[in-house]
């Protein structure tokens, strides 16, 4: 299903949980639209259909380049039979054999931290160019029980951007190991609605989205995975909070809701109308780093919204949209991909949510 404005496709998952998109199914299709290559960059890689569509597309000659964390390959403690498959991540471990047997170039994150982008960049040198990007890992747990979004954009400038930043992490100049300062990423107008993309830590996400929320006129919704206290996002929420300001309603993973550090109860506290999303009913996560400003802009990607996210770990954010366009269609064209997202918003507090 999702929705297709111009060059712009949004998902949002999973069926499993009511929600509209098999996202799965949506990161498969896209891999195997692939001609010429595909860059990949994602924290985990545990899904067998996604990576049998990696294989196939390596078949048929495509280039394909993988970066993963490496968290998810190793092992705490040192195995007694290590030929042996044991211990937990093992499907990850299998899989990541199975991409170097069909001639993959796969290769382990260079962060210390957290290598937490969620990417694909498919024929980035063609006019065919597109980008696929979210809050989605490709595990079964990130497509089939984690509430998620993958967007889709058509576009070879947005590519490009996206392929730069690959490049960069294939060379390892990037976090605490960057040689020297990436500037800003231009912004690009793609079927009438404009483009944003930023990377953390070079771009300083946080920093953003507290611009686009200070520039909110009636109201902010979010689909979060957390927020802490460490960042800036928490106090521009509980300022713009006050009586007679900005509506700002969300959700947050429940368990995570709960933690010493986080923000929601300073949060809920100013007047924001905070739902947290208990782990039941086949309900793993909800993942989402998702936010909607004024039913127009939408805010998507990677990224969540705490201090390690903005300082330390690979991560992503995607603008859709701005405030200030004036032209007519675009305006409709925003407020299409916004519904589509608040519509699902709204779905997960009246299905998941319990009042904060």
């Amino acid at each position: 299903m999702g929705i297709k404005i111009g060059n712009i496709e949004l998902y949002m998952g999973p069926t499993e949980l009511g929600a509209p998109d098999n996202l799965e199914d949506v990161i498969v299709r896209f891999i195997d639209g692939a001609q010429k290559r595909l860059d990949v960059a994602v924290q985990e890689l545990e899904s067998k259909p996604i990576a049998d569509a990696l294989i196939r597309a390596r078949q048929r000659k495509v280039v394909v380049r993988v970066v993963l964390e490496w968290d998810y390959l190793s092992v705490a403690k040192a195995l007694s039979k290590p030929y042996e498959p044991n211990g937990s991540n093992e499907d990850n471990r299998q899989i990541h054999d199975a991409l170097l047997r069909a001639n993959m170039r796969v290769h382990t994150d260079y962060n210390p931290h957290i290598f937490h982008q969620k990417f694909i960049v498919r024929d980035s040198s063609t006019d065919e160019a597109a980008l696929l990007t979210g809050s989605t890992n490709f595990t079964p747990t990130g497509t089939s029980s984690n509430l998620n979004h993958v967007v889709i954009i058509h576009d070879k400038a947005v590519a490009k951007i996206y392929w730069r930043e690959f490049k960069e992490i294939m060379q390892g100049h990037f976090g605490k190991l960057n040689e020297g300062h990436d500037e800003f990423p231009p912004e690009i107008d793609v079927s009438g609605v404009r483009v944003k993309v930023l990377f953390s830590p070079d771009h300083n996400p946080e920093m953003e989205i507290m611009k686009q929320m200070a520039k909110a006129q009636r109201r902010i919704d979010f689909a979060i995975f957390t927020f802490s206290e460490s960042s800036g996002i928490d106090d521009t929420m509980i300022a713009l909070s006050r009586p007679g300001a900005i509506k700002i309603r969300g959700a947050m993973d429940g368990p995570a809701a709960r933690q010493p550090w986080t923000a929601a109860r300073n949060v809920a506290n100013a007047g924001a109308e905070l739902y947290a999303v208990p782990h039941r009913g086949g309900l793993n996560k909800l993942h989402h780093k998702l936010m909607i400003i004024d039913e127009r802009v939408i805010i998507a990607g990677s990224f969540n919204y705490t201090g390690p996210a903005t300082r330390l770990n690979d991560e992503n954010i995607i603008i859709l949209g701005d405030l200030a366009t004036a032209e007519a269609t675009a305006r409709d064209r925003q407020r299409q991909l916004a519904g589509y997202a608040l519509t699902e918003i709204d779905r997960i507090i009246e299905d998941h949510g319990v009042r904060y």
